[in-house]
């Protein structure tokens, strides 16, 4: 069973294929612990070569709450008052930390996403 890292495009997709193939296996077989081996190699390499980014905090926020049929109304025990969810996901005021937590804990965003920087409306004074 010679097993070696993935350094190129070619590696990447040989692998994929051998993957592929042992997608059947049983466990407590050595197919399934090749298959289990290949698999965190292939991990690592997408996580180096195909980084995903996160998605921004107001377009996360939009998401989970369109999954969850959510209303603007819904957002007003994590955000505040109507005004303040209709600032928020208009981009005219930013996060706080307070609103944050309760984001994580009622919709479930990871706060990794919630965060992050993310660009808000100018206010001309």
């Amino acid at each position: 069973m010679e097993i070696r890292p993935i350094r190129t495009q070619a590696d990447y997709q040989e692998t994929l294929r051998e993957i592929e193939s042992l997608f059947d296996a049983a466990e407590n077989m050595p197919e399934y612990d090749r298959l289990d081996i290949l698999s965190t190699l292939v991990e690592a390499y997408e996580k180096t070569h195909f980084p995903i980014e996160l998605p921004d905090p107001i377009e996360a926020i939009q998401y989970y709450m369109d999954t969850r049929g959510w209303s603007r109304r819904d957002l007003e025990p994590c955000l505040g008052s109507r005004a303040r969810v209709s600032e928020v996901l208009s981009r005219k005021r930013t996060l706080t930390l307070e609103m944050i937590r309760k984001l994580n804990q009622e919709l479930g965003i990871p706060a990794e996403i919630l965060i992050q920087p993310y660009e808000s409306a100018q206010i001309s004074a």
